[in-house]
């Protein structure tokens, strides 16, 4: 007997064909049967109109406090996911020594935007060695499948300690004890290593992470512990030096004439770029181990991800397995009254009624005199907390006449390609108003509760046309969700959702077929990481899935709870349309309802047939 049959599903396989109808059976959870079938089941469930799915993998996840009091990974759980992989971007909270947990708070407190002092009261700290720490995590049952990644920071503050975040290179001694480590904790499952190399990275002081500036010696000889290991994959999120090759004077000759635009393209990036990739590819070369890196279009410097995509297709020529860690919108903020970040935080008249409730500070702001003041006043420079917040809020003062072309309202019609004729900038001429006027309007209205969409990343042109090109690449990854991290700016674990609503069902030109979407969500991702019992409907793989009615998908309005440990505040949304997702042939969620089903386990690498 099935203990569960899935009747007149549309089934999307996860291989990237085209959809076909047919039944699905699954036993002890498995998926055992795919055709028509008539075998007696526990539960049978009308399929017909619907989607049947393999559950999605998340690659790029920063739960690793949020696990240690979360059973559920909200709010992956309500977008499809089955599968995540925690301990990227080189941050998290192992090893550890005794008496130093708060070192590691404050680096993902600053990396991560996650409130310091919810990891305070929800981390429960009973490890200090990385596979310790996997034994912790693993007693508490889950709703979802998980994979731990080794991050770099935490390996190099537990064997330096304080020369880790001095800025001291790496002793060859220092470097074959984190070897050893690494080796150590791959041994255990660790499913790879990841490293942060990022400017824009600090802990909550505004330091420097400590593997920032990590030596090539250091990173190959990391790279060294994959050796005799059959799994692993190796992360790394880097700038590629773009800041420092942007400061860097340009030769005479290079630099368009006076008044003119530049090529198409822009400037091609400057040295730094080249050593910098030289690394990564040395680092695959030294691990022989898949390799993924951060792939975005940035801004300044929007021509980078060209010169990426040149170089990875190099190296993939050259036999080195290099893959694109993407995203399917544009990477940004959200601004709220609430919210971590809005323009006015830093000004006097707003900071009067900042500790009122919602509603009554928005009131007050709609104040007319209080109104005139503030937008007649300056905005104090905000305390330097080590999060991205204050320099991006003197940035957008700056520079407010132009960023607000780029600023546009979040509403419950939830447009993430919204046009420049939507920004408030162009509000803002429509009304005879200044920029920030249009905005602090928007803020105050009703309740307070009303949200701006900033999208920094990925929206040079005004569209998702870039990040239309990198979904074709061949080595691209859906990826970059960041879920459980930027609590209080952004909600992006909605990335599985969206790819659907979007790129399948909504953006008019530029569609993906659903069939190859759905792989990009689910084979692929297992397949880079080496797991190679899920990602398909198929006899013998788990029974991973997602049971989606297309009619009424969408991706939720995000909503700002306070549900984190010591009351700390995140954006959460949810989705519509997932009528049931199951792990391992258990129902997890219902409806966006989560179940009291707990199938979720620690993939421990090496140890499963994967």
């Amino acid at each position: 007997m099935l203990d569960l049959l899935v009747k007149g599903a549309t089934v999307v396989d996860g291989r990237g064909g085209e959809p076909f109808v047919a039944d699905v059976g699954v036993r002890d959870g498995r998926i055992v049967e795919v055709g028509t079938l008539s075998e007696a089941a526990h539960e049978t469930v009308d399929a017909s109109g619907l989607w049947l799915t393999p559950g999605f993998v998340d690659i790029h996840t920063h739960y690793d406090g949020q696990v240690t009091w979360d059973e559920n990974f909200a709010p992956s759980i309500y977008h499809g996911v089955t599968t995540l992989v925690m301990g990227n971007c080189g941050v998290g909270f192992a090893p550890v020594r005794p008496g130093h947990q708060d070192d590691l708070i404050k680096l993902m407190e600053g990396v991560e935007d996650i409130p310091g002092a919810a990891l305070h009261e929800g981390i429960r700290w009973d490890w200090e060695s990385f596979p310790q720490y996997m034994d912790a995590l693993e007693k508490t049952p889950r709703s979802l499948d998980y994979l731990v990644q080794v991050p770099h920071d935490p390996l190099r503050m537990y064997v330096m300690g304080e020369r880790a975040v001095a800025k001291q290179t790496a002793a060859p001694h220092e470097i074959a004890a984190m070897r050893a480590l690494l080796h150590e904790a791959l041994l255990a499952g660790a499913a790879g290593f990841s490293t942060g190399r990022s400017d824009n990275h600090r802990t909550s002081e505004g330091k420097d992470t400590p593997a920032a500036e990590a030596t090539a010696a250091e990173l190959v000889g990391l790279a060294g512990a994959f050796k005799g290991i059959a799994h692993g994959v190796l992360q790394v999120v880097s700038d590629f030096d773009l800041l420092q090759d942007l400061a860097a004077p340009r030769p005479l000759q290079d630099r368009p004439p006076e008044g003119a635009l530049p090529a198409r393209g822009g400037p091609s990036p400057g040295p730094r770029f080249d050593a910098e990739f030289d690394l990564v590819e040395q680092m695959a070369q030294a691990s022989g181990k898949p390799l993924s890196m951060t792939w975005l279009q940035r801004d300044p410097g929007g021509e980078q991800y060209e010169a990426i995509r040149s170089r990875v297709d190099s190296a993939v020529a050259s036999g080195l397995p290099l893959f694109l860690q993407a995203a399917v919108r544009g990477i940004g903020v959200i601004n709220g009254l609430d919210a971590s970040f809005h323009p006015f935080m830093g000004f006097p008249g707003y900071k009067e009624v900042a500790h009122l409730p919602l509603a009554e500070r928005a009131a007050a702001l709609r104040e007319p005199a209080r109104k005139a003041r503030i937008l007649g006043e300056k905005s104090e420079r905000l305390a330097g907390d080590g999060t991205a917040i204050p320099p991006l809020v003197d940035i957008l003062l700056a520079r407010i006449d132009m960023i607000s072309g780029r600023m546009f309202p979040l509403d419950d019609q939830l447009n993430y390609e919204p046009s420049v004729m939507q920004s408030f900038l162009v509000q803002a001429r429509q009304r005879g108003a200044t920029p920030l006027e249009a905005l602090y309007d928007h803020l105050a209205g009703g309740d307070g509760s009303h949200l701006i969409y900033f999208p920094i990343f990925n929206y040079n042109s005004g569209s998702l046309d870039a990040v239309r090109q990198m979904l074709d690449h061949p080595r691209v990854l859906s990826s970059l969700s960041d879920a459980g991290a930027h609590v209080g700016t952004v909600c992006d674990a909605s990335f599985t959702t969206f790819m659907l609503t979007h790129w399948v069902l909504g953006r008019e030109q530029g569609k993906l077929p659903l069939g190859r979407a759905v792989e990009m969500l689910t084979r692929r991702n297992a397949r880079y990481l080496g797991l190679t019992d899920r990602g398909e409907i198929a006899p013998g793989q788990r029974a991973d899935l997602n049971l989606i009615d297309p009619q009424r998908l969408s991706v939720g309005t995000p909503a700002l709870v306070r549900d984190l440990p010591a009351g700390g505040k995140r954006f959460l949304q949810k989705a519509e349309g997932y009528v049931a997702t199951w792990v391992a042939g258990v129902a997890v969620q219902r409806e966006g309802e989560i179940t009291a089903g707990r199938p979720g386990r620690l993939v421990r690498m090496g140890r499963v047939a994967s």
